[in-house]
């Protein structure tokens, strides 16, 4: 069985993000860059499925410019086999990533595609719901718990109402979530191999793609200072504030 698992290259989850003084986005110079953590998890469970047998190969995708790459090397070093680049320059909406993983996924054939369920950038949350549609694979979103039988996944989901556990016929599409599983740390022999491990790169070009954006983004800002709590000394105070300051009676 061969998984096909696309990783992201994001901000490091735990650098301090600073907006441009124009507000058009997010300063990334001198920013420190890592896999996404969701796909992280995808790759992780990838590998734990290759590791009970289950899974032959591993093929680790990545949209984006030349240092994309060193995201693709993390994977390998998790345990991922080989890795595809395609070459692109700025940012990408969902529908687009979607439409350059699928023609993927048909020169490839997987037998399943895990993804993380959202990227910490920009928190869509489309891309594996768009992947589904456009190749029209049943798909199991927000994972806690995956199971493969025969030709088919069992995916426990992280809904509203609690747990809901939907069984999908390969290929499929399932995108993680956060509790699916805690990724392990690659080790230094695992880096090293990593390195010889090959990376196919490809030009966006090449799949004939249309990638031109269809939203603007027209300013972001950080959000506004919370303001301090204060104590209060009776409950007809309490509700006064609740209701002349706050407005929420």
């Amino acid at each position: 069985m061969k998984v096909m698992v696309p990783v992201k290259r994001v901000v490091d989850p735990n650098a301090k993000v600073r907006l441009k003084p124009d507000g058009s986005g997010v300063d990334l110079s001198n920013l420190k860059m890592s896999i996404n953590p969701f796909d992280e998890i995808a790759v992780e469970e990838a590998v734990r499925l290759k590791e009970k047998g289950l899974v032959s190969e591993i093929v680790c995708v990545s949209i984006g410019s030349p240092r994309a790459e060193e995201t693709i090397r993390s994977s390998l070093a998790l345990g991922a086999d080989r890795g595809i680049l395609v070459g692109f320059e700025g940012e990408l909406e969902p529908l687009a990533v979607a439409k350059i993983l699928k023609a993927i996924a048909l020169e490839e054939a997987p037998n399943l595609i895990i993804l993380g369920k959202q990227a910490i950038d920009y928190d869509c949350d489309q891309t594996g719901q768009m992947l589904a549609a456009l190749l029209g694979w049943p798909q199991g979103t927000f994972a806690s718990k995956v199971v493969v039988e025969d030709s088919a996944v069992i995916v426990t989901r992280e809904v509203d109402g609690g747990h809901q556990t939907v069984k999908l016929d390969m290929p499929a599409i399932v995108t993680t979530d956060l509790r699916l599983n805690e990724p392990r740390y690659a080790a230094l022999p695992a880096i090293m191999q990593a390195k010889k491990k090959p990376v196919i790169k490809k030009p966006v070009d090449a799949f004939g793609i249309d990638t031109a954006a269809r939203l603007e983004i027209l300013k972001m800002a950080e959000p506004p200072a919370r303001k301090g709590g204060v104590k209060v000394k009776t409950t007809q105070e309490l509700v006064e504030k609740l209701k002349n300051e706050a407005g929420v009676l």
